[in-house]
């Protein structure tokens, strides 16, 4: 059984202009131990299904469908299930640390408060715990430095608080919501590396949320690619960037530079992402597609093809080999 089982989830948020449908009908599932990359263009429904199955929605979104996460259904949960459950099994990274961490508070302060809320304990075991979890996060002299305010760690020594926090109940599941996007390209690899080792550590599940293509493919078993709310396609992470029978994944694999061929060109995917609010008929991807067709005013149905893949695409591999 997987540890999490999404089925037909839809997310939709009631605005002054109408509804918005950032996500319609997908399905996925992450098994135990297992790293998911979840791709795709801003406005794809990356983060509102993250927050979906966290129960992290803004007041005017809802959901529906089914979120099954160790076999119990968690879609609809009533706040205090859901505030148990992020605390002992489930939780997020955000991708602004910043924002995410309280400016008047010093991390000694913010960390322990997880644990005594959580896990009952003293402020001074909870602190002692922090400290331990500041070191399993690399940051120097962590017992030193605990006691210090949001704005006087660097963004990246920032991110690694926000890890720390997020583990220090252990869970089953960490949910990665772009997690080096503000940071510069080394310390990017030092945090990925450093979520590899945690992931090892502690034995969790993880979804990687992200733009990063190059991050997914150095860190995920698996990808799911998404657009206009919907899965495009989703496998193997080596497979599918090797052979993607999407015209979407191509696309994005080719807007991809590359630093092995001088002369190479970045290519652009045409035209721009659909709006939620009022979606083109069929596939979302097809108003961009070169190699769309009358019958892809129909939305492809999600279908399995070759080995543990699958792909929502009327295009028959061939028709769409480069």
């Amino acid at each position: 059984m997987a540890l999490l089982e999404i089925t037909d989830l839809s997310v939709t948020f009631d605005t002054d202009d109408g509804p918005v449908h950032a996500v319609s009908n997908l399905s996925l599932s992450v098994e135990k131990g297992e790293t998911l990359g979840i791709v795709g263009e801003s406005g794809s429904g990356k983060s509102q299904t993250a927050f979906a199955l966290l129960g992290l929605l803004a007041r005017n979104g809802r959901a529906s469908g089914s979120v099954r996460f160790d076999g119990q259904e968690i879609l609809g949960a009533t706040t205090k299930e859901m505030n148990r459950l992020r605390a002992d099994r489930m939780a997020i990274v955000f991708q602004d640390p910043m924002t995410s961490l309280n400016p008047y508070m010093r991390i000694s302060d913010q960390m322990a408060e997880v644990l005594t809320l959580h896990r009952g304990m003293g402020k001074r075991e909870a602190v002692s715990e922090a400290v331990r979890m500041l070191d399993a996060v690399r940051i120097p002299s962590a017992r030193d430095r605990i006691r210090l305010y949001p704005h006087e760690f660097s963004g990246g020594m920032r991110q690694r608080v926000m890890i720390a926090m997020a583990l220090l109940c252990q869970p089953d599941l960490l949910v990665a919501d772009e997690p080096t996007t503000a940071l510069d390209v080394t310390v990017q690899a030092q945090i990925m590396d450093l979520l590899d080792d945690l992931q090892k550590e502690f034995g969790m599940a993880t979804i990687l949320i992200t733009h990063d293509l190059g991050v997914v493919a150095g860190f995920c078993e698996r990808v799911v690619v998404l657009y206009g709310g919907r899965v495009m396609e989703e496998g193997p992470t080596d497979p599918l960037f090797a052979r993607p029978t999407h015209p979407y994944t191509r696309g994005l694999l080719a807007a991809v530079p590359r630093v092995d061929d001088a002369d190479a060109k970045m290519r652009a995917i045409p035209g721009a992402p659909p709006d939620m609010a009022d979606p083109p008929p069929g596939c979302p991807f097809r108003p961009r597609c070169d190699f769309a067709g009358d019958d892809c005013l129909r939305m492809p149905p999600l279908e399995p093809f070759d080995r543990n893949r699958a792909r929502a695409c009327r295009r028959p591999v061939a028709e769409v080999a480069p």
